[in-house]
């Protein structure tokens, strides 16, 4: 299903995907208690095929949330804990020699590393060291592993959802660039209101424990992935998101004679690149489908913009000295650039004349 759904199928299809959502959504309840927005996000990665990293402050059940939505497929599963000794062979895989007993001949065997399943929980990516970080970069990208010369594939569907300290840095390899933008979203996870805590608190301190069950195949993800990616997205939305990610682009000229916001020019030191706007009307895809909706609006566009740009945009010193993070800058682009890609300036005109 490669092309646009045309509009007698697209109400059924909405309604088969809302179906296996909400059944999803129900089993991550039964042990998640809150971080809706979380988990809305973390599911459109999925559903996009991408990969999300989850940043958040320890005991905010970064590594509980992620496990649970694995559980909640029927999909392979495996956990890596980062570490700084880790070796990309620990992740990967190797090759060992095997004697065969009656003829005495050896060959080389290569045993599959824990990175071959469906959904890989990176835990704490950012302590292992580049060299690791290099391989997982592979996988990612390629989804396959090279270990002796040799490609292996990886399974399918395959994602890797990644988690992250923010505070703490001692001991710490920051992700490069190249890596972090094979993320589709940054997740960011908060601490919970007064009455999610209570309820956590009742949950973890009684005996029972819920546990999730599967309800979603792998096929039934891959026909969400088709869906996802043949939702009809007009081109004024297209350029909608391309004028926020190229907004970004300081050191490039806006389109159309726009005005580059202010928090911008003086905050943002290098800008998101193209994998930002396929991410971001993508995106749009996902939310307007999981959402209802039969078409993809420049709103739907401006609710995920935020999960896609915040670790694509590089600050400068300034940002920093004056406590600016990327989700100010952003909230301030959705603000200021126009959606029908007119100057404010340009638009009084434009009334004046109709006047």
């Amino acid at each position: 299903m490669n092309e646009p759904i045309n509009a007698e199928q697209i109400q059924s299809v909405i309604a088969e995907v809302r179906a296996s959502y909400d059944g999803l959504k129900g089993e991550v309840r039964k042990v998640i208690v809150g971080q809706e927005r979380v988990v809305d996000q973390i599911l459109m990665a999925i559903f996009c095929r991408g990969h999300a990293l989850v940043v958040g402050v320890p005991g905010l059940a970064k590594t509980l949330l992620i496990s649970t939505i694995a559980r909640s497929m029927s999909l392979g599963f495996s956990r890596v804990q980062f570490t700084p000794d880790l070796m990309p062979s620990d992740i990967t895989g190797t090759e060992v020699i095997e004697e065969d007993k009656s003829t005495g001949v050896r060959t080389l065997r290569f045993v599959k590393g824990p990175i071959f399943a469906n959904v890989i929980l990176a835990d704490e990516i950012n302590r292992t060291p580049p060299k690791t970080q290099a391989a997982l970069l592979e996988a990612m990208q390629e989804r396959q592993v090279t270990v002796g010369g040799m490609q292996h594939a990886l399974p399918s569907p395959f994602f890797v959802l990644a988690t992250q300290n923010p505070i703490e840095q001692e001991g710490t390899y920051p992700l490069p660039e190249a890596q972090l933008d094979r993320f589709m979203f940054e997740v960011k996870i908060g601490y919970p209101s007064e009455s999610e805590e209570a309820e956590i608190v009742r949950r973890t301190t009684t005996g029972g424990s819920a546990k999730p069950e599967a309800v979603m195949t792998g096929e039934q993800i891959a026909r969400v992935q088709q869906v996802v990616r043949a939702m009809p997205v007009a081109d004024h939305v297209i350029r909608y998101a391309l004028r926020l990610v190229r907004t970004t682009r300081i050191k490039e000229p806006m389109d159309g004679g726009l005005n580059r916001p202010k928090l911008v020019k003086d905050y943002v030191a290098w800008g998101a690149g193209p994998r930002a706007s396929e991410y971001l009307v993508l995106a749009a895809k996902a939310h307007a489908l999981l959402t209802g909706s039969t078409h993809v609006s420049p709103d739907h566009v401006r609710a995920v913009a935020t999960p896609v740009l915040r670790h694509r945009i590089l600050t400068n010193f300034n940002a920093e000295a004056d406590g600016v993070s990327t989700d100010d800058i952003i909230e301030g682009m959705l603000k200021d650039v126009p959606v029908d890609g007119t100057s404010p300036v340009e638009k009084k005109q434009m009334e004046t004349v109709v006047r």
